[in-house]
C-alpha cells in the first residue's frame, strides 16, 4: 500500500510540473489538463520512455511516457552531452539526421538539429524524408560521430520514435546507450537550450543534405547486384508491383529498380505519396498481409510476377510471388531471408567469388533453416540477439579483427542486409536483389521464387516459422509480462509437445542448460531478457518482451520430414507451450 501511495504521489508531482511549469507550451498544458481518465494520466506519467533494441518509440502526446518535442529535446541533450565528452573533434564531425513521413517527424528532426546546434554540434539534416539504410550509410559517408533517425518504423500512425546511430553506422550499442541514459537522468530539468534555425545556419551548425548522398548510397547498393548485365538487358521482362505504404521507400526503391533495368514497374498510386495518417492501411507494416490488399489487386490487373512493399522508413520489405497456378504466395520474413541468403551464397559459389571465411549473421529469433543453408556452402553462421544493431556490431568486429568476410544478414521481422555499405536492415538493396533473383531464376532455370523456396526445403528439411504477440498495456501490463517470463524461467521441461529439447537458454544470465548432458555452459552474448528452448533436431521456441512496445513475443520454429504434417506439428507445439503458460499464471494467481 505504501508503494502504491508513493507511486501515486510521484505521478501527481510529475503531472503538476508539466501542467504548471511555463517551460511547457500552452498546447501541452491544455492537452494534459483536458484529460479526465486517471488511467491515462497514470500511463503518461508513471515512467519515462526508454531505449529498447530499436531506440526509443512511443505514442504521440504530452507527458514523459509519450513522444513529444520535450522528450525529443531531452534525449538529444543526453546525446549532445555524451558527444561533448569526446572533445571538439566530435562536435565538428557532427550528427546526420533523417526522418520518416509520420506526424511531427519533420518537426522532431529539426528540434534535434537545433538542440545539437545549441551545444555547438554540427547537424546534417536531410532535405526531406529518407530511408533508414541511407541514414546508416550517411553516418560513415559524411564521417559524423553519430546519426539520428526520427521514425517509428512499422508501428501504427499514433506512434513516433527516435533511433540513435554511432560513428560506425550501426544502431547505438548498449554501452553508448547507457551513457546517454545516465546523462538524461543527471539532468533533472526539462528546460533544454535550443538554437534558432537562422542562427544555426549562420554559424554553420545546420547543413541541409540530399541528392549527393542519395547518389553515393545508390551506387553502393548497385554493387550488391550479382548479375547487373542481365538486369539491364532483360529486367523489363519482369513485371513488378511495389508499394512504399506512404513511406520513404517511394523515393529510392522505385529509383534503384528503374536504374537497374526493371522498368516494368508499377507503383501503387494510392500509396505512392507520403501520408502521416497511412490512410489506406490499418497498419503500414509489410509483415501484415492486410497491408498488401491494394498492391495485390493491382498485381492481378498488371499480371505481375512479384509484389513488394516496404514500411514507412524503408528498412523492412515484404514479398508476394505469383506461382505457376497464378496464385500469389506470401513469403514471411524468414523465407525472404533464407531465399536471399541462398541466392547470394549459391551465385557467389558458382561464380567463384565466395570467400573461404564467408560469414552470415542472423538473430536467435530467426529460422534455423538459415544455419542449414550456410553449412551447405561451408559458410559460418553467427547468431546474435534480436535487434539489427547486433548484426551491425558483428560486421564492425569482423572488419576490425579480420576474422571473417560478411556476406548477408537477416532477422525474421522482415529485415535484411547484403553488403556493408549500411549497418542496418536495408529494404532498398533487398528489393533490388529480390527482383534480380526472380529474373535470374526465370531466365536461367525457368523457375519462379516459390519453386526455389520449395527446392531449398527439399534440400535442407521442411521448416515452419510463426510468431505470436500478446499485448499488455500500462503498468499492470508490464507486471504481467514480467510474470510470464518468471513463469517460463521456472519451467524445467525437457520436451515440448513430445519433441525432445536440446537446450534451455536464459540470456538474462547468459546460461545454456544442455538437457541430455545435464550440463550448463556460458552464452557468449550480451545479457537480455530472452528465453529460448531449442529442439534436438532443429527448431526452437523463444519468448522475448518487446523493448519498444507493450508486448511479449513468442517465436516458434519447427522442423518436420514432411510438408503435409508440418502445420500440425506447429499447432501442437504452440498449444502445448502457450497452454502451459496459462496454467502457470492461473496457479500464481491462486497462490
Amino acid at each position: 500500500m505504501v508503494d502504491n501511495m508513493l507511486i501515486e504521489s510521484s505521478i501527481k508531482e510529475r503531472f503538476t510540473n508539466w501542467t504548471e511549469n511555463e517551460c511547457f507550451d500552452c498546447a501541452t498544458r491544455d492537452e494534459l489538463l483536458a484529460l479526465d481518465d486517471p488511467n491515462e494520466i497514470e500511463d503518461r506519467f508513471y515512467t519515462d520512455l526508454e531505449f529498447g533494441t530499436g531506440g526509443m518509440r512511443g505514442i504521440l502526446g504530452a507527458g514523459p511516457n509519450r513522444m513529444n518535442k520535450y522528450v525529443i529535446r531531452r534525449i538529444t541533450q543526453g546525446l549532445a552531452d555524451s558527444i561533448k565528452e569526446h572533445g571538439e573533434e566530435a562536435r565538428a564531425k557532427g550528427v546526420v539526421i533523417a526522418h520518416d513521413p509520420r506526424r511531427f517527424s519533420k518537426e522532431f528532426a529539426l528540434e534535434t538539429a537545433l538542440v545539437l546546434a545549441a551545444n555547438g554540434i554540427k547537424a546534417y539534416l536531410f532535405d526531406s524524408l529518407r530511408p533508414v539504410p541511407e541514414l546508416s550509410f550517411a553516418v560513415r559517408h559524411l564521417q559524423t560521430i553519430a546519426g539520428v533517425n526520427i521514425t517509428a518504423s512499422h508501428n501504427p500512425k499514433e506512434y513516433n520514435g527516435y533511433k540513435v546511430y554511432w560513428e560506425d553506422g550501426g544502431q547505438i550499442p548498449p554501452d553508448k546507450a547507457n551513457i546517454i541514459i545516465s546523462k538524461i537522468a543527471a539532468r533533472k530539468s526539462w528546460e533544454i537550450g535550443i538554437s534558432s534555425e537562422a542562427d544555426a545556419r549562420k554559424e554553420g551548425l545546420l547543413v541541409k543534405i540530399g541528392e549527393d548522398v542519395d547518389k553515393a548510397y545508390l551506387e553502393k547498393v548497385k554493387v550488391q547486384l550479382l548479375h547487373p548485365a542481365l538486369d539491364a538487358a532483360k529486367g523489363k521482362q519482369l513485371k513488378i508491383v511495389y508499394s512504399p505504404l506512404h513511406g520513404s521507400g517511394g523515393m529510392l526503391i522505385s529509383r534503384i529498380l528503374m536504374e537497374a533495368g526493371f522498368s516494368s514497374l508499377f507503383v501503387v498510386p494510392e500509396q505512392k505519396e507520403p501520408d502521416m495518417d497511412f490512410s489506406t492501411v490499418k497498419s503500414p507494416n509489410p509483415e501484415d498481409p492486410a497491408s498488401f490488399e491494394l498492391a495485390l489487386a493491382y498485381a492481378v490487373q498488371q499480371n505481375a510476377d512479384i509484389v513488394m512493399a516496404s514500411d514507412p522508413d524503408a528498412d523492412r520489405l515484404g514479398l508476394y510471388v505469383k506461382g505457376d497456378e497464378g496464385y500469389y504466395h506470401r513469403f514471411n520474413g524468414n523465407q525472404i531471408g533464407v531465399l536471399l541468403q541462398y541466392y547470394i551464397l549459391s551465385q557467389k559459389k558458382k561464380m567463384g567469388i565466395l570467400p573461404d571465411n564467408a560469414v552470415v549473421i542472423k538473430t536467435v529469433a530467426s529460422t534455423d533453416l538459415g544455419d542449414a543453408v550456410a553449412e551447405k556452402f561451408g559458410v559460418k553462421t553467427v547468431n546474435v540477439l534480436v535487434g539489427f544493431k547486433y548484426i551491425g556490431e558483428q560486421i564492425r568486429d569482423m572488419e576490425e579483427k579480420g576474422w571473417g568476410t560478411y556476406q548477408f544478414g537477416f532477422e525474421e521481422s522482415f529485415g535484411y542486409l547484403a553488403g556493408t555499405h549500411a549497418r542496418d536492415k536495408d529494404a532498398v538493396a533487398a528489393a533490388a536483389l529480390l527482383a534480380e533473383a526472380a529474373l535470374y531464376y526465370r531466365q536461367e532455370e525457368n523457375k519462379n521464387l516459390t519453386d526455389v523456396l520449395d527446392e531449398i526445403h527439399q534440400m535442407f528439411g521442411y521448416y515452419r516459422d510463426e510468431q505470436v504477440a500478446l499485448t499488455y498495456k500500462g503498468k499492470a501490463g508490464r507486471e504481467c509480462i514480467a510474470n510470464i517470463m518468471n513463469t517460463l524461467r521456472r519451467d524445467k521441461r525437457t520436451e515440448i509437445a513430445g519433441i525432445p529439447l536440446k537446450s534451455r537458454e536464459d540470456y538474462s544470465i547468459s546460461k545454456k542448460y544442455l538437457v541430455k548432458e545435464n550440463e550448463e555452459e556460458e552464452i557468449a552474448l550480451p545479457k537480455a531478457n530472452v528465453l529460448r528452448f531449442s529442439f534436438a533436431e532443429g527448431g526452437f521456441v523463444m519468448a522475448r518482451p518487446s523493448g519498444t512496445e507493450p508486448k511479449i513475443r513468442f517465436y516458434f520454429c519447427v522442423k518436420d520430414d514432411s510438408p503435409q504434417t508440418l502445420r500440425d506439428t506447429m499447432e501442437r507445439v504452440k498449444e502445448d507451450f502457450l497452454g502451459r503458460i496459462e496454467d502457470f499464471l492461473t496457479i500464481d494467481k491462486e497462490q
